[in-house]
């Protein structure tokens, strides 16, 4: 079978404080959301704009990072891939939810200028998963 391509970036503002938890065998995990904003124009000059939501978890180092920097409404870029993620409900139901597993994030916001945050400004930057991680 040909290798496929599952990759995923955007950038958008985060929607909701990120929920840290830990999974019980000690993994961090993180989920939050981000709001990625478009707009066009129709061939008879109407301007449009429309929002696109994206479910975000992260795991492990970066589920830290993410909890520690991220806030509503901060701007981030977010790198990963779509998974889909399927549960019974309480009635029975079969539900669906699309989660974009994050395995790099860069904070586009420029870091607060006071001296409680420049020990964070390296974080800021970049995750990578160590090769051969799986997140």
């Amino acid at each position: 079978m040909a290798r496929g391509l599952n990759k995923v970036m955007i950038i958008g503002n985060v929607g909701r404080e990120p929920e840290l938890r830990y999974t019980p065998n000690g993994t961090p995990v993180v989920n939050f959301s981000v709001a990625v904003g478009r707009q066009w124009t129709t061939p008879d000059g109407e301007r449009h704009h429309a929002t696109e939501w994206f479910n975000v978890v992260a795991w492990r180092e970066l589920a830290e990072i993410c909890a520690r920097l991220l806030s509503k409404g901060k701007r981030v870029y977010i790198e990963g891939s779509l998974q889909t993620r399927s549960w019974e409900d309480s009635q029975g139901q079969r539900q669906y939810r699309i989660e974009l597993v994050a395995d790099q994030m860069i904070l586009l916001d420029r870091p607060a200028t006071n001296d409680t945050d420049e020990e964070d400004e390296d974080e800021t930057d970049t995750y990578s998963p160590a090769e051969g991680e799986t997140v």
